[in-house]
């Protein structure tokens, strides 16, 4: 490299540390180096160039506006280091990368600049002249290629527009662009990106065992699969239906060992990404299955050879311990028991029986007892009873040894009798207990002790009644915490639980919460919050006494744990309210036969004593939060609602209140009144209450007069009458005309068989 190369390479190295530090210089940059990097410059500078170019536009700091701006202008370069021949690899590389990170962006300038014809066709030919190199120059351009051929087919893909009024914060896809555009009708780019798109994917169906290209492809498969759900069934299609072990050639060679492994791990990584961001998809079993069986191939080629064993060499004779000892031949080696060592003997001692330094002096006592009991017991079943017998054998004659070479010990005028054998009883041993000294020494000895030192003993020995202690009191704090902590782990449980794969018993005789399934924690957790607390809603005296009766709770607070249960209940509804309305409707049912069932036993106790006590109406506190809820995120559409209406044991009038604040908007009226149409249908006990909120809708609300005008004149003719003689003036004379009243249409109220068993049997 000659001083000058050097000279430029540095100050254009001082241009990139100016930009990394500050993104906004790359506007005055880029401009300025362009000229410097083009196809006339020196190898190492263009390198340099074109590491630069796609290091800038892959940048995060730059903007989208910044950058399209500048890719405009950098494309000309781009297209001259492309069409040198025999152009260096590292900078083709390069100014692919370059070319992917701006073809979107090129695209959302063409979509805004439809007359710019030059500017398209210098991104067509730099696309053109990349997929002439994609299947024959090198390995690492190929990679580059693969990535440039996946934003391809991302930008002519149609994906989703999030927001249709602000298209500059879009994802670029095929969406954004005009039916009519003249420079990219989207029909031709479609049809192209699907040509692509089988061409990426044809290096699975032709077998290819070049691990980098199909790793590459895989891992630009995944952003496609992430992004374009259009194309993301027939990738993963074609996906399941590649195995990597299927390209094994016997034998194998080390390098093409490690090939089959690597596709393989990232295809069943490609999957699994797949299968835990759906695990309820279309394709999670059968993404199951083919990892299953991706593992058991790969177990089946490359753990072949440890589960086979080489033929045994067969010893020349059976008395050569060195070789392998043929089987049948008795072989007899005498084992030697090594003598004790001199002076004192310990137990591990007398029970060693090797001469092995090391095994000596190994303390066993530092393996777990889990694994002495796994080692003790095969080795124990597998011992040879002979060598067994003869350690044994070791044993017991080492134990005779030392019994014999014992002395006998003698104390003071009593001698203690030693066994000089083993087969003596210890019923032959009996010991003097009478005191070595005199009367006189004792007491003189028991003068000299102090008062604590004098041992009593004592006179009763039965141990006594065993009463455990009572447990420290807990705070109104600490309760309420503990509660709460159970409470979410019953509901991270539920969360992880299965839907029932069986549809329950019907009927009123099945067992609630009997299959310990999804379905039973929710009828364990609604009573819970219902069940449980019900009539210990006492005054806050009576529970200050059970507290200091009890020791249990120090303080009591207002807030109690039932209520927890239904704020965490309702919050895990709302959170996902269209799947977990039947959850919802399952706990109003709980707390409305709970409501009941409070106001039936304070009507007794009221009577007996007297009173008049009064208990919160949990129903209807929370029917009505459920609704708040859930109402602001309704369409006209929506079929939730009614099903929610339907299937309450209990409508209200504040529940009709809220159903007609819905009116507010225009665009849900209908909504508002099929549901009060409905509960007019379907729940005869509230019928009249309904038909009044159908009024107060036609009176009051404008955008509501039309939809229930037809329902008012089936069931309150007469306000529609009085409407139409308050609006016609007195002057105009009436014709009178003869009507006939007209029967009930009853082929608009639905079957009994289009009926809800729940609304059927709803009494309001």
């Amino acid at each position: 490299m000659t001083a000058p190369v050097t000279d430029q390479i540095a100050k254009l190295e001082a241009a990139r540390h100016l930009v990394l530090s500050d993104s906004t210089h790359y506007a005055a940059i880029i401009p300025g180096i362009l000229p410097i990097i083009g196809a006339q410059s020196h190898l190492e500078i263009r390198r340099w160039g074109a590491d630069f170019l796609a290091e800038a536009f892959a940048s995060p700091a730059l903007s989208l506006q910044g950058k399209e701006s500048l890719s405009v202008q950098v494309l000309q370069t781009l297209k001259e280091l492309l069409e040198l021949p025999n152009e260096d690899t590292g900078v083709l590389k390069s100014v692919i990368q370059a070319a992917a990170s701006i073809y979107g962006l090129i695209f959302r300038y063409i979509i805004n600049n439809p007359l710019d014809s030059q500017t398209w066709e210098r991104m067509a030919s730099i696309k053109s002249n990349i997929l002439k190199r994609w299947d024959s120059a090198a390995t690492g351009v190929r990679i580059c290629c693969i990535k440039f051929v996946q934003r391809v087919v991302q930008v002519q893909t149609p994906g989703i527009i999030a927001d249709p009024r602000r298209p500059e914060q879009n994802e670029i896809s095929l969406a954004l662009v005009p039916r009519d555009h003249p420079l990219i009708p989207p029909p031709n780019l479609e049809a192209e990106a699907s040509g692509l798109l089988d061409r990426l994917l044809n290096v699975f169906y032709e077998g290819s065992s070049d691990a980098v290209l199909v790793n590459a492809t895989l891992n630009c498969l995944s952003i496609l699969v992430r992004t374009r759900g259009s194309i993301a069934n027939k990738i993963v299609s074609t996906i399941l239906s590649f195995n990597p072990s299927k390209l094994v050639n016997t034998p194998m060679s080390p390098k093409a060992k490690v090939h089959i492994r690597s596709m393989e791990r990232t295809t069943r990584a490609f999957l699994m990404n797949i299968y835990r961001r759906n695990e309820n998809g279309p394709f999670a079993a059968r993404i199951k299955q083919h990892v299953d069986r991706l593992i058991q191939s790969r177990m089946d080629i490359f753990d072949e050879g440890s589960k086979k064993r080489s033929a045994p060499v067969e010893p020349t004779d059976g008395l050569d311990d060195a070789k392998r000892r043929r089987l049948g031949a008795e072989v007899n080696t005498p084992k030697t028991i090594p003598p004790l060592p001199p002076g004192p003997t310990s137990i591990a001692q007398l029970y060693t029986l090797t001469s092995e330094e090391g095994l000596r002096s190994f303390d066993v006592t530092q393996l777990p007892i889990d694994l002495v009991v796994r080692i003790a017991l095969p080795v124990l079943q597998r011992i040879d009873q002979g060598l067994l017998n003869e350690a044994v054998n070791g044993v017991r004659s080492r134990y005779l040894a030392l019994s014999k070479s014992q002395p006998t010990q003698t104390h003071g005028q009593t001698s203690q009798a030693v066994p000089s054998t083993l087969d003596e009883e210890e019923d032959d041993y009996e010991p003097d207990f009478e005191p070595t000294e005199d009367s006189e020494q004792i007491i003189n000895k028991e003068d000299g002790l102090s008062a604590l030192e004098v041992r009593q003993e004592p006179k009763d020995l039965a141990l006594g009644p065993f009463k455990l202690p009572q447990p420290p009191p807990l705070t109104s704090e600490e309760a309420e915490k503990l509660g709460k902590g159970t409470i979410s782990r019953v509901f991270s449980m539920m969360s992880v639980l299965e839907e029932p794969t069986k549809a329950p018993k019907p009927g009123l005789h099945r067992l609630a919460g009997s299959n310990y399934d999804k379905e039973a924690w929710i009828t364990v957790i609604t009573r819970l919050a219902t069940r449980a607390s019900s009539g210990l809603q006492d005054t806050e005296d009576e529970v200050k006494n059970e507290a200091e009766q009890n020791g249990i709770i120090a303080t009591h607070k207002g807030h109690s744990l039932a209520d927890g249960i239904r704020e965490t209940l309702w919050k895990y509804v709302i959170d996902d309210f269209r799947v977990r309305i039947p959850i919802a409707i399952a706990w109003l049912n709980e707390e409305w036969y709970n409501d009941r069932m409070i106001e039936s036993q304070s009507a007794n106790s009221n009577e007996q004593n007297g009173g008049s006590m009064s208990h919160p109406q949990n129903y209807e506190n929370w029917v009505l939060k459920l609704l708040d809820g859930i109402v602001p995120y309704l369409d006209a559409k929506d079929k939730v609602l009614i099903r929610f209406l339907s299937e309450i044991p209990g409508v209200s009038e504040t529940v009709l209140e809220r159903i007609k604040n819905i009116a507010r908007d225009p665009d849900r009226v209908t909504l508002a009144v099929n549901a009060i149409h409905y509960l007019v249908l379907l729940r005869p006990p509230v019928r009249e209450m309904c038909v009044d909120a159908l009024e107060d809708l036609w009176r009051n609300y404008d955008d509501a007069r039309a939809p229930t005008r037809k329902l008012l004149a089936k069931w309150r003719p007469h306000v529609l009458e009085a409407d139409t003689a308050t609006t016609i003036p007195p002057d105009v004379k009436q014709i009178p005309t003869r009507t006939t009243p007209t029967p009930p249409d009853e082929s608009s109220a639905p079957t009994k068989r289009e009926m809800a068993p729940s609304a059927i049997a709803a009494t309001g």
